[in-house]
């Protein structure tokens, strides 16, 4: 599953360049019945298996004596905390990172209380198994790490680095599909582009998720570009 984040794409250029390593530790090495067992029933019923804690373990114990001690230990659940951009730049600044990927009904609670730092969700659903949601991390995590994007621009301007969503944007032709790119974008005022683009991300962000503008303190400018984007769009309504 993993070749997929390893071997393709911005994170398998930087897995090549060594800007990023990622190494795999399978708690079935570390089982120690002829069928590698690494799941059981859970104490009490119910339907569903969990993960063993003495495989997990030793899995984690080795990962951690491979690529650091002092390695915080993540564990990808839909009951952690839900991740975003600014857990992602804290993440970043770390040089390790051990993740653990559940499967089945998850993982026995002892490894929690005893090995794991921090649990993180990327939503509110549920997946088949943590592989998913720890590719999520990675891939986020490794934008930010230096180097790994061609241009260091491109994870600035990304939307949630500020708290926003992203402004839109457009390429050639200057009309696709009957549809125009906004003047703006074609006189080559970097100000005025500039004011544009906050104008526009801070306007697709109150209309698609206002619970982000609820929980940010906006300066005065930018108030006064969200109240044009919005008497904007009220006379284009009418």
């Amino acid at each position: 599953m993993f070749k997929a984040l390893t071997q393709f794409g911005v994170t398998g250029r930087a897995v090549r360049n060594g800007l990023l390593s990622v190494e795999f530790f399978n708690p079935r090495d570390y089982a120690t019945d002829n069928y590698q067992t690494v799941d059981d029933r859970p104490f009490g019923g119910g339907p569903g298996m969990l993960m063993k804690f003495d495989t997990l373990k030793h899995a984690i114990q080795r990962a951690r004596e491979c690529i650091g001690e002092d390695a915080r230990v993540i564990y990808m659940s839909p009951q952690g905390e839900k991740l975003t951009q600014s857990a992602v730049k804290d993440f970043a600044r770390l040089s390790n990172l051990v993740i653990i990927a559940g499967r089945y009904e998850g993982i026995d609670e002892r490894i929690i209380s005893s090995y794991v730092n921090e649990e993180w969700s990327i939503g509110d659903y549920v997946l088949s198994g943590g592989e998913l949601p720890a590719m999520v991390m990675i891939d986020a995590v490794s934008r930010l790490i230096p180097g790994v994007l061609g241009d260091e621009l491109s994870a600035k301007y990304d939307s949630f680095t500020d708290g926003i969503l992203d402004y839109p944007q457009y390429t050639r032709p200057e009309c696709a599909g009957g549809l125009d790119v906004p003047e703006v974008l074609l006189q080559g005022c970097h100000e005025d582009i500039a004011q544009w683009r906050l104008k526009e991300a801070l306007g697709r962000t109150y209309v698609r998720r206002r619970d982000l503008i609820k929980n940010l303190a906006l300066t005065d400018g930018q108030e006064k570009q969200l109240a044009m984007y919005i008497r904007e769009s009220d006379s284009q309504k009418k």
